[in-house]
């Protein structure tokens, strides 16, 4: 899993690529949040367009970064959903608790 980050208008945008599969990546996802969090950054995209597979630690990453924000008073977004993570999401009903939108500058405008 490769991760990306970059500020968008005061709006962190963070890119996972490949496959989101829990394992060492995982922590380095939880060190961006809190990261993020130690600056004062709450809102947050996720850009999943170039994610590949996911299992369930990919989800708990996910889960628990959404969790992490919004008891932080802050907010994470998904953007670029790819089909794969999308069915999976679906699958779990996980959909209904994140906000999802086609592109970045879609989930950007959002806040």
């Amino acid at each position: 899993m490769i991760v990306s980050k970059e500020q968008r208008d005061g709006i962190v945008v963070l890119g996972l690529d490949g496959d989101v599969m829990g394992g060492p990546e995982a922590s380095r996802v939880n060190e961006e949040i809190n990261s993020f969090l130690d600056e004062g950054s709450l809102k947050v995209v996720m850009d999943l367009g170039g994610v590949n597979r996911m299992n369930s630690s990919g989800l708990g990453i996910m889960i628990n970064a959404l969790t992490t924000f919004q008891q932080n008073g802050g907010s994470l977004k998904l953007a670029r959903v790819s089909p794969v993570v999308q069915n999976l999401l679906k699958i779990t009903r996980l959909d209904s608790i994140f906000d999802s939108f086609d592109s970045v500058e879609d989930a950007l405008g959002s806040f």
